[in-house]
């Protein structure tokens, strides 16, 4: 099983940054992707962003030019710096990590979720 602890979410107004993290720990055999999704209320879930191994990374087309995601795959960390954030980016925003297990069965882990709320 692997584990993932959520931070850094809040209030902000628009226009303002905040930075998300999300630690993984446990029985991490090999984490692959890694990424952030987000739900507001009375809308699907939907992804932000994603981040491989390798470093390859993909933006929702409504995030792109404003967050940048990263990680840190010494510590098992996935970072989200959200910048010139909007009302409509209010949501709680989850972790999911895929990784494969003891006998190499990949599995997919998610986070609490954080709440990010951006007023006007």
């Amino acid at each position: 099983q692997v584990q993932l602890v959520e931070s850094g979410g809040g209030l902000v107004q628009a226009g303002g940054s905040l930075r998300l993290s999300c630690a993984a720990s446990g029985s991490i055999f090999n984490l692959n992707t890694m990424g952030w999704h987000r739900q507001a209320p009375g809308k699907q879930r939907e992804l932000v962003a994603t981040i491989t191994g390798g470093g390859t990374t993909n933006y929702a087309d409504s995030v792109k030019d404003r967050f940048t995601i990263s990680r840190d795959n010494a510590k098992n960390l996935v970072y989200l710096q959200m910048n010139s954030l909007k009302p409509e980016d209010t949501a709680v925003y989850y972790c999911k990590v895929n990784s494969n297990d003891r006998y190499g069965i990949p599995r997919s882990y998610w986070g609490q979720g954080t709440q990010v709320t951006v007023s006007s």
